[in-house]
């Protein structure tokens, strides 16, 4: 029987490391094509080693509207996209008034996320899977996170409302909000060793197995939603934290 995804076209934004890099690999072992838009190569170099012309990265910001038009022009010649997850993110730590630290997050979280879709809607397959990136926090507090936060609940809530107006073109559009998970979103934002292992200390007490979440494990829920398994899925927030919200 053949494998779902092999031969089909997944855009990734933000796949040179972390829950991206995950997800990009995963979809070429399960013989997908994949094309990348990312600010650096990070890991994509090895994986095209590996995997060759079935992985096609650009360089590019999704804040940037002619790297998201290129990313169309892109995915129109190897196209249709049967899968799209725009993960591209950023968190940086503020104080929660603070309206610019809104802006510079939302401006990749939200509307970068959301320009993405815009950029490839006329790419997309019929049908085809759109996986937004959320976070648990939307459902927690984070003492410097208001904004990062504050912007993925906004862009949740568009989510839902994109959910209803794709269904009619055969477009699943969803959420997967991961929890403390092992990637290099920790070290930007700023704060000393010191305090990262203070900060990961108190996060490890409320993670039910007690150990962060690693890459592959959020990447592989991703997978499932993008699959035609979760077909009846719309408009839905999974979140996968180890148990964070639970205590």
């Amino acid at each position: 029987m053949k494998n779902e995804f092999e031969g089909r076209l997944a855009v990734i934004t933000g796949a040179s490391s972390g829950i991206g890099l995950a997800l990009c690999s995963a979809l070429l072992q399960r013989g997908a094509r994949v094309l990348t838009l990312s600010r650096s190569p990070g890991g994509l170099p090895a994986l095209r080693e590996s995997h060759g012309e079935r992985l096609v990265c650009l360089s590019g910001d999704v804040t940037n509207s002619a790297d998201l038009h290129a990313l169309g022009r892109r995915a129109a010649q190897l196209g249709p996209v049967s899968y799209l997850v725009p993960n591209a993110g950023i968190a940086e730590l503020a104080d929660g008034l603070d309206l610019g630290a809104f802006d510079r997050q939302w401006a990749v979280n939200g509307a970068g996320a959301l320009g993405t879709l815009a950029a490839l809607r006329d790419e997309l397959a019929k049908p085809a899977s759109v996986v937004f990136i959320g976070s648990f926090l939307t459902r927690s507090s984070f003492p410097g996170l208001a904004a990062y936060i504050a912007s993925k609940a906004a862009l949740a809530a568009q989510a839902r409302t994109l959910a209803a107006e794709f269904a009619a073109l055969d477009v699943r559009i969803n959420l997967v909000s991961p929890g403390p998970t092992a990637t290099a979103i920790w070290g930007s934002l700023g704060l000393s060793d010191a305090q990262l292992e203070e900060v990961a200390a108190g996060v490890t007490r409320r993670l039910l197995p007690g150990h962060f979440l690693d890459a592959a494990a959020v990447a592989n829920v991703i997978l499932f939603q993008l699959s035609q398994g979760a077909r009846g899925v719309y408009g839905q927030d999974w979140v996968v934290d180890n148990g964070y919200t639970l205590t």
